[in-house]
């Protein structure tokens, strides 16, 4: 049975990217329709750490992240909620000496490339903007602007702002084909089928899946990367903090709890849709906290989890017009830094789908990179 109401867009996941195409391309006038074969943020999106980090960026993000981190500091006008967004600032610390080199070269690389955002501090102002960090620590990289949101609550507010402006959710509803339909698309479900000239996969971990569907053959992996919180502690620090050479990625909740990542990885069970956590490989992102917060020693630990995502071979995310399927257009891949991109990418859907074409700069994000490749192997 197809859908009775004509539909512009059928939008196939229900994680923030495929919330934000869904929303942007409805505020520009589409009946859109997104297909969660779950519930919404039940994988990589409700999983997130929730970095909003332009630092240490991809030179190919970079333009579109500095876009994405304006969109974070007028969120509120965006999806109506502030998503639990602080722009306390990110920072990459080079532990000893011999680290500050790595450091060093990426600032002469991005403003070579004219870029400003990333800046290069001693151990003075590193101790001023995190205290409670070892004094062994000699320097680091700090984007001031970045900072991180609330997963929960930015799901929350995209899904609402995207339920106002029309968009119908339908959770449960698994794609099980995509075939053409004369001159648009059919997307089939156990329950019904949907029938739209435009269609975006942003199936995350199935994606790869999808685009099959559609006669992309795009090789694609997958994460399931790993997290900590912990109990509530006394404020401690508010810059997100990394480090060279070593998994971390350490920041404190507004609730006071630690969340301590780094990508380190689980193993994902793609078809079951299940994850697992490998604590002997997590206890290196703990490691490596205790050794930059000595204070944190005792601090207990509450839960762990881990969020499968998609993964590409260069770590780059697809997002465009498919090569070979017109009226399809990908966004997944993000490789476990997709949260920062997630308005700006929805934004970059409804051009290319509404206008049909992008000023924004997306040219190394084609998934024509991928068939490129195989056709000169």
């Amino acid at each position: 049975m197809m859908s009775a109401e004509p539909i512009d867009t059928i939008v196939i996941g229900g994680g923030l990217h495929g919330l934000s195409a869904a929303l942007h391309l409805a505020r520009a006038g589409r009946r859109v329709v997104v297909l969660e074969r779950s519930w919404v943020g039940r994988h990589a999106s409700g999983a997130s750490a929730a970095g909003v980090r332009t630092l240490n960026r991809h030179p190919a993000e970079i333009p579109i992240s500095l876009e994405a981190m304006d969109m974070w500091s007028n969120i509120e006008a965006i999806v109506g909620d502030h998503c639990g967004f602080h722009a306390n600032g990110q920072i990459l610390v080079a532990e000893h000496p011999r680290h500050v080199p790595v450091l060093e070269q990426r600032l002469a690389s991005t403003q070579a490339a004219g870029y400003r955002h990333e800046e290069l501090i001693d151990r003075a102002e590193l101790l001023r903007l995190v205290p409670a960090i070892s004094p062994h620590c000699t320097a680091a990289l700090v984007a001031r602007q970045d900072g991180a949101a609330d997963p929960h609550r930015t799901l929350q507010a995209f899904r609402r702002s995207a339920e106002a402006a029309g968009v119908v959710i339908n959770e449960g509803f698994g794609v099980t084909a995509v075939e053409r339909c004369g001159s648009d698309w059919r997307v089939s479900t156990g329950q019904r089928d949907f029938v739209a000239p435009t269609i975006v996969n942003a199936a995350g971990a199935w994606a790869g899946r999808i685009a099959a569907m559609i006669g992309d053959d795009i090789p694609l992996g997958h994460k399931a990367s790993m997290m900590i919180v912990t109990e509530r502690v006394a404020p401690l620090l508010k810059p997100v903090t990394s480090v060279v050479g070593r998994p971390l990625s350490f920041k404190q909740s507004d609730q006071g709890t630690l969340v301590i990542g780094g990508g380190l990885q689980g193993r994902a069970d793609i078809d079951r849709q299940k994850s697992f956590v490998n604590f002997a490989e997590l206890a290196k992102a703990a490691r490596a906290a205790t050794d930059l917060f000595p204070s944190v020693g005792t601090v207990r630990i509450v839960r762990t989890w881990t969020g499968m995502e998609a993964k590409t071979d260069d770590y780059l995310p697809i997002v465009g017009a498919s090569p070979v399927a017109s009226g399809v257009f990908h966004a997944f891949g993000f490789s476990g830094h997709g949260f920062q991109l997630v308005p700006v990418v929805g934004a970059i859907l409804a051009d290319l789908i509404v206008h049909g074409a992008t000023t924004r700069s997306i040219e190394r994000l084609s998934a024509d990179r991928f068939l490129r490749r195989r056709a000169a192997e």
